[in-house]
């Protein structure tokens, strides 16, 4: 029996509500799908409650998110249930982007706003419900950047505005500037850094929920991966999801969720099954014990 779908979540005290869950999109151009086949894969998303889908403009070659749009374009109604995210400021060198000269980040107001409207067209949408700066820009003007969301929001273009994978400081400095609903990081038991460096403390301390991209580390924790410090996370994986009686993929989902800060992991499959087991994960709450046995496996040491 398919579970009612969870209520969406805000990430931050009057900011974007998202499904707790989030569907990532970015490899939707590998996957060789019809429009037609790819609306299937976001309805059935839908239903079991993952309405939220993370984009970026980069992602395909640029193509990912015109695949998105045409899918959408088929349904348009289905856009009122949907929650876009997107981001960009990353340049790329590609034939979608003929102007690029040269790989490089760019937050000016002129490359935001452009890419913007670019992933309007493509997305077939009026607006972008959370739109993420990418990566932290060593040239980024927080005032600038502030002076140009304050634009897009205006115009009813973005609805709220994030980061990713920014530093404490990074985020700290532009959200004085402009306030940041989020910021999407790496956590996973084989990346442990966040929890250490003081990005997840910063989350929790400010209350702005963090998104997590690749929560099972690329598929990393359940195969492929021989270093030790995989096969000893994929180990106790497999022994305290027998112990629970649920999968290894929940488990992992399960262990990002146990965090206080409130996580919301990205998920970027494109099989029901394994959404359905992230999921899972939100009605199982791991206890301390199983969260640091996941910690110790990653971290390779007990705690001190």
């Amino acid at each position: 029996m398919t579970p009612a779908p969870p209520d969406t979540v805000a990430l931050c005290a009057g900011g974007p509500r998202l499904s707790p869950i989030v569907a990532g999109a970015w490899r939707l151009a590998e996957w060789g799908w019809t429009p037609q086949e790819a609306l299937t894969w976001i309805e059935q998303c839908a239903e079991l409650g993952v309405s939220s889908f993370d984009h970026a403009d980069i992602y395909g070659g640029y193509g990912v998110e015109g695949r998105f749009g045409e899918a959408l374009a088929l349904a348009p109604s289905l856009r009122e249930r949907l929650q876009i995210v997107t981001k960009c400021g990353i340049k790329l060198i590609s034939p979608a982007r003929p102007a690029h000269r040269f790989k490089s980040y760019d937050t000016s107001s002129a490359h935001l706003v452009r890419s913007v409207d670019n992933s309007l067209r493509a997305l077939r949408t009026d607006r972008i419900d959370l739109l993420l700066i990418h990566r932290p820009d060593l040239l980024m003007d927080a005032g600038d950047i502030a002076h140009t969301v304050d634009g897009l929001k205006r115009a009813g273009k973005v609805l709220h505005f994030g980061v990713s994978n920014f530093t404490p400081a990074q985020f700290e400095l532009l959200d004085a500037a402009t306030p940041l609903a989020t910021n999407q990081i790496e956590l996973h038991p084989l990346q442990l850094a966040p929890l250490t460096d003081g990005t997840l403390d910063q989350a929790q301390r400010l209350q702005r929920r963090p998104m997590i991209w690749s929560p099972l580390a690329g598929g990393r924790l359940l195969g492929g991966d021989e270093s030790d410090a995989a096969q000893r996370v994929r180990w106790v994986l497999g022994s305290l999801s027998s112990r629970l009686g649920v999968s290894p993929a929940t488990l992992a989902c399960a262990w990002l969720l146990r965090h206080p800060s409130r996580p919301v992991p990205v998920s970027g499959t494109r099989r029901i099954e394994a959404l359905r087991q992230a999921v899972a994960a939100l009605s199982l709450r791991l206890d301390a014990e199983h969260w640091y046995e996941l910690w110790q496996a990653g971290s390779g040491h007990e705690v001190a």
